[in-house]
């Protein structure tokens, strides 16, 4: 899907490909989102927050390389959000799948599937890797009299 261009907000950073860096990621997203208007207990805020919970912990466990930082970037334009995470391993795709049941990961991308109204995965540009992105539609602001 192309990415759209009337971008109102946008946020983007490079985070370490640690534990720690997908934290900071998360609580950054949140913040960001709630200083957009989008305040830190309403549907958006948390559901975006969940989805950049899951793509920045899959950009860590599975997308790292030694060295390497990964990139995440939210945008945010009248009627969706965007969250996009860049890692530097290619040859790793994002494929869901059913989970172990009893196992205590696996269930990442099959949260940001329910949760997001799309997601997908487009070739990093220029070097080795792979965006893996989510969009969540807004409802329209209600009509006051």
């Amino acid at each position: 899907m192309p990415q759209r261009t009337l971008v109102v907000h946008e946020f983007a950073m490079r985070f370490t490909s640690t534990p720690r860096g997908a934290r900071l990621a998360r609580r950054l997203i949140s913040h960001r989102l709630n200083e957009w208007g989008h305040p830190y207990t309403s549907p958006a805020n948390e559901t975006v927050t969940l989805i950049a919970a899951e793509l920045t912990a899959n950009a860590v466990r599975h997308g790292h390389v030694p060295g390497r930082d990964f990139h995440l970037r939210l945008a945010a334009a009248e009627g969706f959000l965007r969250v996009e995470v860049t890692d530097t391993r290619a040859e790793r795709l994002p494929v869901p799948g059913a989970p172990y049941p009893d196992g205590e990961s696996g269930r990442g991308l099959l949260l940001v599937d329910a949760l997001a109204d799309d997601w997908g995965v487009t070739p990093r540009p220029a070097a080795p890797g792979k965006t893996v992105w989510a969009e969540l539609r807004l409802p329209a602001p209600a009509d006051t009299p």
